[in-house]
């Protein structure tokens, strides 16, 4: 379990070079102590790499910041302190790859935490093998990043999955559609609208599997490209189909199909992912048309799914004066996951911190952290399921964040606009 008392959440919040230095200021009486000292007082140096103007990206180094924190306020690791060092891949493979080169070899980071794009975690994965150094990725999809792992577990032993695979993506998807839609609203059809993307490819691939089992028979499949600007066809062309709802895999393209549904009037509702619907501004961004736009993700602004979840909520917001966006929650819960690793390991030496992290059992603010073995074809991604990281279905109503799914977390019934037709 996390170790999380409630004064951390009172202490001030501090400079944002501070968040991202943890633990540096400890550095500057080392160099006059002997060396088997200075050794045993250095920082542990963890890296992040990520997409630091985006808001997704952000969220990054923001729930690392918060954890690390916690974790030194409470005498750090293994007596050091936890050290980041955060690099901006400027939404690129090559400078995330350059990132994660300086991390190892000039920063000496034990462990790299990162990216919520699905592209970039899988350029990165090779070098984590070749350098033996552990990966974490806290935000991307694809299915890819624990197959290699599966496939070639000596080599990419060292990757791990704090975010869900896209596969699980559906599946919590599905699950939350027969009990919202199916059993809620007596919903029996839809159309699958996807962004072209890598995290999307399995994840459609998983709802032809799990929606039918779901209750809903599946009319269509389209897939549009991310540069889409206007989604009239798109919309006409699921009309004729005559689905009770639109099941979506949305990314990077949120608000331009948001707007143009709510202004066009379309009379089907949209449920699934929208990765850009989780993000506190959101609403603005879309004058308001976002009523009623849901995404499935980890937690959400007024989600319970443990005991940590709203104090992390509260806390955040406090210290970064906006809500947090879903890679914030998984950062933060990966940070822990990482500290407690290096306890159990007694050490920083990457062979032993695999090792630790394979053992992971931890209630974070998604749920409670395993992951899976060797065996499954997930290897290293977090084990998904109602007592473990269930996801959750969040949704906009009267300008803000409900969550709708799980049921018994819920603090909202799903609701959709007047235009919109339902069931009889």
């Amino acid at each position: 379990m996390s170790p999380m008392a409630k004064s951390d959440w009172r202490r001030p919040a501090r400079s944002s070079r501070r968040e991202l230095l943890a633990g540096a200021g400890a550095l500057a009486g080392l160099a006059a102590l002997p060396a088997s000292l200075r050794a045993a007082s250095e920082p542990i140096v963890v890296g992040i790499i990520a997409e630091t103007a985006t808001l997704l990206g952000a969220g990054i180094p923001r729930g690392a910041a918060m954890a690390v924190d916690e974790i030194n306020a409470q005498g750090g690791v293994l007596g050091r302190p936890i050290k980041l060092v955060v690099y901006d891949d400027r939404v690129s493979s090559s400078e995330a790859i350059r990132g994660f080169q300086r991390l190892v070899h000039q920063d000496k980071a034990v462990a790299v935490v990162g990216t919520f794009v699905s592209e970039i975690a899988l350029a990165l994965q090779p070098w984590s093998a070749r350098l033996k150094i552990p990966f974490i990725t806290s935000g991307a999809g694809s299915n890819d990043i624990s197959a290699h792992v599966h496939a070639d577990y000596e080599r990419y032993k060292y990757t791990f999955h704090t975010y869900f695979t896209s596969y699980f993506i559906a599946e919590s998807v599905s699950d939350s559609a027969r009990d919202v839609l199916v059993d809620g609203l007596h919903m029996k059809s839809c159309v699958m609208m996807s962004e072209d993307a890598a995290w999307t490819t399995p994840y459609d691939a998983a709802l032809l599997e799990f929606l039918p089992k779901a209750g809903l028979e599946i009319r269509g499949h389209i897939r549009f490209s991310p540069d889409t600007t206007d989604f009239t066809p798109i919309f006409n062309k699921i009309e004729a189909k005559k689905p009770d709802v639109i099941i979506s895999g949305i990314a990077h393209v949120g608000v331009v199909p948001t707007v143009q549904w709510a202004q066009q009037h379309v009379p089907i509702p949209i449920y699934g992912v929208s990765v850009q619907a989780t993000a506190p501004s959101f609403w603005k961004d879309t004058h308001g048309s976002a009523e009623s736009a849901n995404s499935q993700t980890g937690a959400g602004p007024d989600s319970a799914i443990t005991p940590f979840t709203r104090p992390f909520t509260e806390a955040y917001l406090k210290r970064f004066r906006l809500l947090p966006v879903y890679s914030g929650y998984s950062t933060y819960d990966t940070l822990h996951l990482i500290a407690e690793a290096i306890t159990r390991a007694g050490s920083t030496e990457a062979d032993k911190m695999v090792t630790a992290l394979e053992a992971t059992d931890h209630l974070g603010t998604m749920g409670r952290f395993k992951f899976y073995g060797r065996d499954d074809r997930f290897t290293h991604a977090i084990e998904y399921g109602p007592d473990l990281v269930p996801g959750v279905m969040i949704q906009w109503q009267n300008a803000k964040l409900k969550t709708i799914w799980p049921l018994k977390y819920a603090t909202a019934k799903v609701s959709f606009p007047s235009f919109v037709k339902l069931p009889a």
